[in-house]
């Protein structure tokens, strides 16, 4: 497991992005956007403890991510300011693309179980809008890693729409960063094709 910590946390490493500083006052134990975070988090355990390989773990997070991850919001944040202009077809398309991306990332990465512990932070800092969930992975011998997450409300719950590992890199930053390029190029539906050729390599691992 500790392999799969290191090639996960290599792949959002590769841009930083700032987590804005907390200033004020910390939420109640049972913040809905801590119990979002929890929720994943005990779907993320179940997945590591199947067995069947990455398919068999892709199928087990799918519901997990689609309740607690604003799919729509992260997808969107990634294309950046062009995502207005793209086609309401080819934002599904895209929006279908990151959730399989997504998901197989978190299948394929964390890929075992030998008793680590996701530690959540009871105590959440709203900012603006936006709430921020610290977290822990705890493992069975070694330092822990950070994962703090930025969530903001969608309807009457609370979403997952950024990762930051190790307190302030952001994942959708180095999306963004990595996206462009290709929406440049190809356009939504080459970006498309990037996205699901990334969660086929995920898959096939």
């Amino acid at each position: 497991m500790n392999r799969a910590v290191k090639a996960f946390s290599a792949a959002l490493m590769i841009s930083a992005f700032a987590l804005p500083a907390l200033t004020l006052p910390a939420w109640a134990a049972d913040d809905p956007a801590a119990v979002s975070v929890q929720n994943f988090y005990d779907a993320l355990t179940a997945s590591m403890k199947t067995s069947g390989g990455t398919k068999a773990r892709f199928d087990k997070l799918k519901p997990a991510v689609e309740q607690d991850f604003d799919l729509q919001g992260m997808t969107a944040l990634s294309v950046g300011p062009s995502w207005a202009s793209i086609s309401a077809a080819d934002q599904k398309t895209l929006v279908d693309a990151f959730e399989r991306m997504t998901v197989a990332n978190y299948a394929r990465n964390f890929n075992s179980y030998s008793g680590e512990k996701f530690v959540v932070d009871p105590d959440v800092t709203q900012r603006g809008t936006d709430k921020y969930v610290k977290s822990t992975l705890q493992p069975s011998s070694g330092a822990p890693t950070a994962f703090n997450y930025r969530l903001h409300q969608v309807g009457t719950g609370w979403k997952i729409v950024d990762v930051y590992l190790a307190g302030n890199i952001s994942q959708l930053a180095q999306k963004r960063a990595d996206f462009a390029s290709t929406l440049s190029t190809s356009g939504p539906q080459g970006l498309a094709k990037k996205i699901d050729a990334l969660a086929d390599k995920e898959l096939s691992g």
